[in-house]
């Protein structure tokens, strides 16, 4: 009588054991079903939105999402909402992406530096069109990334600015001009 259990368990950790080795994809999977209606963008799984549908469509998954933009977008009060500089991983030798941005004289605006580089440390400062540095609100010391610092700019008036990095300013600069 015990050889009995002893030969059935034999069989079936065979069995398993040819299963599991089979070079066939097995006919099921633990992937959940897909859903009849996605979820829209921006809100979370079982949140409606409320915001008013435009009509714009969003970029699908894994398409390339443009940056921020180099030309400011002008708020209720007339001034810019913000710019957007990035210091990618290895920006000590590519520089800063933009390397031109433009804004509006005499309205206050927001800069934000997004430093992506895990490598080295950056910063990001303003200087006047005379090379002095303007004064802006927020940490200018340089980190490193990944990282976000967002500067608040007083009103400037027309000129060129330039922003640059005090690590590496031979490589890490660019142009802000003020119309």
């Amino acid at each position: 009588m015990r050889r009995l259990p002893a030969f059935l368990l034999t069989i079936v950790a065979a069995t398993a054991v040819a299963a599991c080795s089979s070079g066939t994809a097995p006919g099921w999977t633990y992937a959940p079903a897909a859903s009849a209606t996605p979820v829209p963008s921006g809100a979370a799984s079982g949140e409606p939105s409320t915001a008013p549908s435009t009509g714009a469509s969003e970029p699908a998954a894994g398409s390339p999402v443009p940056s921020a933009s180099a030309q400011p977008v002008p708020s209720a009060s007339g001034g810019a909402a913000g710019l957007t500089v990035k210091a990618a991983v290895n920006a000590a030798s590519s520089g800063f992406d933009p390397t031109t941005l433009e804004t509006a004289a005499g309205a206050p605006f927001t800069l934000t530096f997004d430093n992506e580089d895990n490598t080295v440390q950056h910063n990001l400062v303003l200087e006047n069109p005379d090379a002095s540095l303007v004064a802006i609100t927020g940490d200018t010391k340089p980190f490193t990334g990944p990282g976000d610092r967002v500067y608040q700019v007083p009103a400037l008036t027309a000129g060129a600015y330039t922003y640059v990095c005090q690590v590496h300013p031979g490589t890490m600069k660019g142009t802000l001009t003020v119309k």
